[in-house]
């Protein structure tokens, strides 16, 4: 049984968390759970599962809140939202998030701040083991899901996570959003997942995006710094609108899969992420699919 080591309300329209023991490692990550008012459905809700839950809940609530009540001028729906974070205050714990969002094998680099301990990738088996044998039992306890209509969101390092699940559990969810993914993180090894990808049984809905900034141009602030030069080289090496573009564009010739890409008007790598939390919500959540992606 997977151990609650404390919880509390978030404090944001009935939001809970939970510091739950991982079973099988004993690491403690922070669930948050946000459930929808009124009676589910007879098939239980939907939901979506979201990376970097500190960074994202609160968007991810305000979202929903503000759109769900008003269907007929939004496409939205109501659902369960489930985000993966850590106990901290922080929007980010960058230390275990490289481990957990980092897919096998991974690797070691440096610290990232001085008197710190090197920083670990690969330890994306056991995230995936802990969201869909830990977490999801956890929250289907407390209120019905709808197991045949379940999303999983990514940003950066979380987007590589969820293409890399995709690729070797295509049967864990039915909504797939990679924001922003690091495609091309260690080698491009992701592609030999993609390569032969031929998932069998349900479709797969899936959603890559992008800022505009995170193309070969930097944005119109960055034009003239002093680290000009040091991000052009980066953006050149990293190519994520054109890695996720062409990520796309394979994914959707094979049958099974409706995949597509978004490119999110003047935003940067950091800043796209509350306009791809609520293209996420309407993945999953539109009401008339022809009218919103998924």
């Amino acid at each position: 049984m997977t151990k609650i080591v404390k919880e509390g309300v978030l404090g944001l329209g009935g939001a809970r968390w939970f510091d739950l023991e991982d079973s099988a490692s004993g690491a403690v990550r922070r669930v948050f759970l946000w459930i929808p008012p009124g009676e589910a459905p007879e098939a239980g809700w939907p939901a979506l599962m979201l990376t970097d839950g500190n960074a994202v809940i609160a968007t991810a609530i305000d979202a929903m809140r503000a759109q769900a009540f008003y269907p007929s001028g939004t496409n939205l729906g109501w659902g369960v939202l489930i985000a993966i974070g850590y106990p901290t205050d922080e929007a980010y714990d960058p230390f275990r998030r490289s481990w957990d969002l980092g897919p096998p094998p991974g690797a070691t680099y440096p610290p990232f701040w001085e008197g710190t301990p090197e920083v670990k990738t690969g330890g994306g088996a056991e995230m995936a083991r802990f969201l869909l044998d830990e977490v999801r039992p956890f929250v289907a306890a407390r209120v019905p899901l709808d197991l045949a209509h379940q999303g999983l969101f990514g940003h950066s390092f979380g987007g590589l996570f969820a293409l890399w699940l995709m690729f070797t559990r295509p049967d864990a969810f039915s909504h797939w959003i990679a924001a922003s993914p690091a495609i091309t993180w260690e080698e491009s090894f992701l592609l030999t997942h993609r390569d032969g990808f031929a998932p069998k049984g349900k479709p797969l809905s899936l959603l890559l995006s992008a800022g505009e900034w995170e193309g070969a141009a930097l944005a119109p602030f960055q034009i003239g710094a002093e680290d000009a030069d040091k991000r052009l080289a980066e953006k050149e090496r990293i190519r994520t609108i054109a890695a996720a573009e062409e990520m796309a564009g394979h994914l959707d010739k094979i049958q099974g899969i409706s995949a597509h890409y978004e490119t999110y008007a003047g935003e940067t790598h950091m800043s796209v992420l509350p306009v791809a939390v609520n293209r996420a919500l309407h993945h999953v959540f539109a009401l008339k699919k022809n009218a919103s992606v998924g």
